[in-house]
């Protein structure tokens, strides 16, 4: 039977939950919600082999924020979600030693709004390696940071994993961060949600066009994936509504995926949020009116 596909760990679990009926813990995964500047966070952490094949995912931890608020255009939501990815990003990237050169590589093809998160994120991040290196006087107390658009093989002719592992090799970042569109089982999380995991990513995942890791394994270096579902698969929709366990046979639907009729001002509105909470992560002196006037 084939399976409903999801890049998201808390949703992985909710798919195990609902297939063995079962209420009680899932062995080898540990998961808790919580709240981060009010907003609702819940962390799924795979413990052992045992949670990896329930869950499908790599050993790691998978923290989800739910942004509900900010397609309502809440009251201050913007600076409470940058705050609370920022902060959220800022746990996974701590253990991580020393305070050296970080590289952002936004994931996707900037040509196709739903695919679009990664470089769209690109364009708000708060790059400082050039003013580090140049300028110590002024911008020393900066963390160095590189950032890059990688896009897609069919674009550039280049993996994207190639790509940024060779960006890797020439500037030996201590850390990379990678963003990029994800898929979600349920329409309600479609830019709703953010995850972060610190298992790194596999560009193309979330539309079943699998490409090279981005891992530690292949980079060399700790990989922070962000990601943001923006596109829900056909069949797994349908399974969804209907609330039915196995995906039916759609014909030629199978290959459709849907995403938000105003998916362009999600995206945009997603980007900002995730490239200035990547920012504050990592240069934590500097406030949002700052980071605000430095990318203007």
């Amino acid at each position: 039977m084939r399976m409903r596909r999801t890049d998201l760990a808390l949703e992985a679990r909710e798919l195990w939950q609902e297939g063995t009926g079962a209420v009680t813990a899932l062995p080898g995964v540990e998961a808790y919600d919580s709240f981060r500047e009010g907003i609702p966070v819940n962390t799924v952490k795979v413990l052992d082999g045992q949670g990896e094949a329930a869950l499908g995912k790599p050993r790691g931890s998978y923290v989800t924020l739910t942004l509900e608020g900010l397609a309502r255009r809440e009251e201050g939501i913007f600076q409470r979600a940058v705050q609370a990815v920022a902060e959220e990003l800022a746990g996974l990237i701590q253990p991580i030693p020393g305070e050296g050169l970080v590289l952002v590589a936004g994931l996707g093809n900037r040509f196709i709004t739903p695919d679009a998160i990664g470089p769209k994120v690109h364009q708000n991040v708060l790059v400082t390696r050039h003013l580090v290196r140049q300028m110590p006087e002024h911008f020393g107390a900066l963390r160095p940071v590189a950032s890059l658009a990688a896009e897609v093989l069919g674009s550039t002719g280049v993996e994207s994993g190639e790509l940024v592992r060779a960006v890797c090799e020439k500037i030996r970042p201590a850390c990379v961060v990678a963003v990029d569109a994800l898929a979600s089982r349920s329409l309600k999380r479609l830019c709703r949600t953010v995850q972060i995991a610190d298992t790194g990513i596999t560009p193309g995942s979330g539309v079943g066009n699998h490409r090279m890791g981005l891992t530690q394994d292949t980079l060399g270096v700790p990989v922070i994936a962000v990601g943001v579902p923006t596109v829900v698969d056909g069949a797994t929709l349908a399974a969804d509504l209907l609330g039915t366990e196995e995906l039916p046979s759609l014909g030629e639907g199978s290959a459709l995926l849907v995403t938000p009729k105003d998916i362009d001002s999600q995206v945009n509105d997603l980007a900002k949020v995730i490239g200035y909470g990547i920012s504050m992560a990592l240069q934590p002196g500097i406030s949002l009116e700052e980071l605000e006037l430095l990318l203007s």
